[in-house]
């Protein structure tokens, strides 16, 4: 079932209970390569492993091309994750797939943005993609909120208090909205949210303006938590492109307030030792990290700072566990775990408090 209206939605904050966990298989394609390659094979491991935690703390619900179900199933834990067959050209659920919102009453629906492979890149395919939201609401079982905003999951976040976080490179991108001004996005962002106060980032991380990049994802630069701070990504090392552009976000932050007028409390993630890969620096990001229920699963890349880390995530979340993943094989192909995974609240159970209005 579409609507075509929205009345009272809004989104809860990733730390809010689950129903379960998305997530979607690597295809073979020109991002991971073709069957046999040692690329596919390493990005399904890598897959493998996220989902292996998640699974420990929740269900997952795994999108696979028809066809790849038996190497799936091979890579997969038995327990815990549920194939479903769906035509796939990427494996960035968070992206592609819906977004999940509680209406007036706490039941789940879902918001289907166009999908346009992050601005209608020339390396980019969507011929599946574009058509994952609606899979995913069959599948849940979920009534589907169809949007005409070009836009992606890993392209905001919301605080559950009104508050949500944009990127003016992204939502206002020539390739995704032409025409639109702030206001125009705004007041469709906030209508199927139920926010009501934006704070635009100015841009994203250096490597995001590449070839392969989404031009200015939030989610790997900045992400609210349970605590009440904003989680900042901070390249200590100046020979980094992101040493400029970290302290320029912080100095953008430290002006901004949230939707009941307060000053955002910012806190600093240092950025993994490591600056350049195979000769290109590296977008390395403790922010992309995913909060499930009793967990956060974070992103690991092999360094000390992977330690001190998990111990600012778990101050940021008390409660939950933090559990390193080693996501170098992620990055490797354009993201983190954040990119790859998607939440799907629980109702809310009447008479409880709503989030995000």
């Amino acid at each position: 079932m579409t609507e075509s209206a929205s009345p009272g939605t809004a989104m809860p904050p990733e730390w809010a209970p689950h129903e379960r966990t998305w997530m979607a298989f690597p295809p073979a394609n020109q991002t991971f390569g073709p069957e046999g390659s040692e690329g596919l094979a390493a990005a399904r491991a890598a897959w493998a492993r996220v989902a292996a935690v998640v699974a420990r703390y929740e269900p997952v619900r795994m999108l696979v091309s028809p066809g790849d179900e038996a190497a799936a199933r091979a890579a997969l834990p038995a327990d815990g994750v549920e194939l479903v067959t769906v035509p796939l050209d990427d494996a960035w659920a968070r992206d592609s797939g819906l977004t999940f919102v509680h209406d007036a009453a706490g039941a789940v629906r879902g918001v289907d943005w166009v999908f346009n492979g992050w601005g209608a890149q020339d390396w980019a395919a969507w011929e599946h993609d574009q058509h994952v939201g609606a899979a995913m609401a069959e599948a849940a079982g979920v009534p589907r909120i169809a949007s005409e905003l070009v836009n992606e999951g890993g392209g905001f976040h919301v605080d559950g208090a009104g508050t949500v976080l944009l990127t003016r490179t992204v939502q206002l991108d020539d390739g995704r909205n032409p025409g639109l001004e702030a206001e125009d996005v705004e007041r469709e962002v906030h209508a199927r949210l139920g926010t009501r106060h934006a704070v635009w980032l100015p841009r994203g991380l250096a490597r995001d303006y590449g070839e392969f990049g989404t031009r200015g994802h939030v989610d790997i630069v900045a992400a609210p938590t349970a605590s009440g701070a904003i989680l900042l990504h901070r390249q200590d090392d100046p020979a980094h492109p992101d040493y400029a552009v970290t302290r320029e976000l912080r100095a953008f932050l430290e002006g901004q307030r949230d939707a009941a007028g307060e000053p955002l409390r910012i806190v600093d993630v240092p950025a993994p030792e490591t600056i350049v890969e195979d000769g290109e620096f590296v977008d390395w990001s403790y922010i992309n990290h995913y909060v499930a229920n009793g967990v956060v699963v974070l992103c690991g890349f092999g360094g000390e700072r992977d330690a001190q880390a998990a111990r600012i995530l778990a101050e940021a979340y008390p409660g939950r566990e933090v559990e390193v993943v080693d996501a170098r094989d992620v990055f490797r192909f354009g993201g983190g775990i954040h990119c790859i995974t998607q939440q799907q609240p629980a109702p809310r159970e009447a008479g409880t408090e709503r989030t995000g209005a």
